[in-house]
């Protein structure tokens, strides 16, 4: 049989069925289409997709476990480094990393190794298999994670393998961070967070909700007094940025991040049996165009909206989502209204918006990020009508832990400052990683993070032991 230049599609909801319901948008490959994938595997010796993936998963060997039928095989083999397959395997930009450096790229489509990967992790789950890692013999010491975002995660799996008594300390009521209040449930659904999450309490991780790192106890305290022997920041990048142009206070206009949290975290689109509601409007304006501005445009139209616009200065070709996300998005009905800048957000007496004013751009020279820098073109203001906008223009990091820690260098952003292969900062037994260093980026980048960061505090800390003994 000869081999299949194009990937096996990924079964899907309908368009127009989906863009009014919460459920997974992909369904997932059954066990005939994912070996039919994984035959295309052309298990090169070389291996190049490994060097694209974060977390070092050797996906020759698991896709070739996949193949054979030796489900349990595939699984163990991605646990060996990657203690949340099932939520990579749905929202990590595979086509990025490991799957850019696919050789059947040469001539064709990549192996489909995320879908692969959450076939194996959906199998074990459906198996009712527990989704923790054995764990090695306790050691003896402590330590604290900040944070329970996709880099906490990793960190905290990482080192409870190797013995710690870890402890996660997650602000919120729910420990999962962006999983849980960033990405949707069409994307990811909750229940799959909470797998990997009890998974890593099977384990003996501690998780610490509603605990506000800077105002329950700060990173010194924790050390001093609560006998820590080495602390994890991974708090990620949750403070939202704006525009600064007039009218952003008018009612209805929100940050992205308030608007997904309401409806992933709070449950906004199950009001009133939940008790968070959400106000949205028939006609919605979103700007930004990334995968958060992709998530609340797609969001405002199972809430309801009738017309959902993305607002983007650049075009089609500059937008940062990926592919995928803007293929959902436009079959879903999504109206693209690019090459356009917001300058105002117009409102009525009563305070509520009515209007986003807009000025047309057009693409001059490249500017710093590689990308041709957007130009107003004089004269071209409109107003485009709506009575919801939100802004979906990137998030920065929450100052607090930084602000109340001695001696944690930061830089201008506001950033920690930490070695990028081991996550050591400035203060001595202090670690961090994931978007808290980075800016925000992908939960794969922040959990290879996690993960680099763990082995080093094991160093850090076996080093420790061994001036003791």
């Amino acid at each position: 049989m000869s081999l299949s230049l194009k990937k096996n599609a990924m079964p899907e909801q309908d368009p127009k069925v989906r863009a009014r319901n919460f459920d997974e948008v992909a369904l997932g490959y059954e066990a005939e289409l994912a070996q039919a994938e994984a035959s295309r595997c052309l298990n090169c010796k070389a291996a190049p997709c490994r060097k694209g993936c974060p977390v070092d998963v050797d996906i020759p060997a698991f896709i070739k476990h996949i193949k054979e039928g030796d489900m349990e095989a595939a699984i163990a083999n991605i646990k060996e480094v990657n203690g949340l397959p099932a939520i990579c395997g749905r929202v990590c930009p595979q086509e990025d990393q490991c799957e850019k450096f696919c050789v059947l790229t040469k001539r064709g489509e990549a192996v489909g190794i995320g879908r692969l990967e959450r076939y194996a992790a959906d199998y074990a789950r459906q198996q009712g298999e527990s989704a923790a890692t054995a764990a090695a013999a306790a050691v003896g010491q402590k330590v604290a994670v900040i944070g329970s975002g996709p880099a906490g995660l990793s960190a905290a799996g990482e080192l409870a393998k190797k013995g710690y008594a870890v402890t996660i300390f997650e602000a919120l009521h729910l420990p999962g961070g962006v999983l849980m209040y960033g990405i949707p449930e069409f994307r990811l659904p909750k229940e799959i967070v909470q797998a990997e999450i009890d998974g890593l309490r099977q384990m003996g991780v501690t998780i610490e909700v509603n605990a506000v790192i800077g105002r329950t106890f700060t990173v010194d305290e924790l050390i001093e007094e609560e006998g820590f022997d080495a602390v994890f920041i991974g708090t990620g990048a949750g403070l939202p940025h704006f525009m600064h142009i007039p009218g952003e206070n008018f009612n209805g206009v929100y940050s992205a991040n308030e608007f997904l949290t309401r409806c992933n975290l709070m449950k906004a689109y199950r009001f009133p049996d939940t008790g968070t509601p959400i106000h949205v409007g028939k006609k919605v304006a979103v700007v930004g165009g990334g995968n958060v501005a992709m998530d609340a445009a797609r969001t405002a139209l199972r809430l309801g909206a009738e017309e959902v616009h993305i607002v983007y200065r650049r075009s089609e070709t500059e937008l940062p989502a990926r592919l995928e996300e803007i293929h959902h998005a436009k079959e879903e009905g999504i109206i693209f209204t690019l090459l356009t800048a917001p300058v105002e957000v117009q409102g009525n007496q009563e305070g509520w918006v009515t209007g986003l004013k807009c000025i047309r751009m057009e693409l001059g020279e490249p500017d710093a990020s590689g990308r041709r820098r957007p130009v107003e073109i004089p004269g071209s203001e409109f107003v485009l009508p709506t009575d919801t906008v939100i802004i979906a223009i990137g998030q920065g990091p929450n100052p607090l832990v930084q602000s109340t820690t001695k001696g944690l260098e930061t830089n201008k952003k506001g950033n920690i400052v930490a070695d990028p292969e081991t996550g050591a900062t400035s203060k001595p037994g202090v670690f961090a990683g994931g978007d808290i260093v980075t800016g925000a980026a992908t939960v794969i980048l922040a959990m290879g993070a996690g993960k680099k960061a763990a082995a080093a505090i094991d160093a850090y800390l076996s080093g420790k032991r061994a001036g003791q003994a």
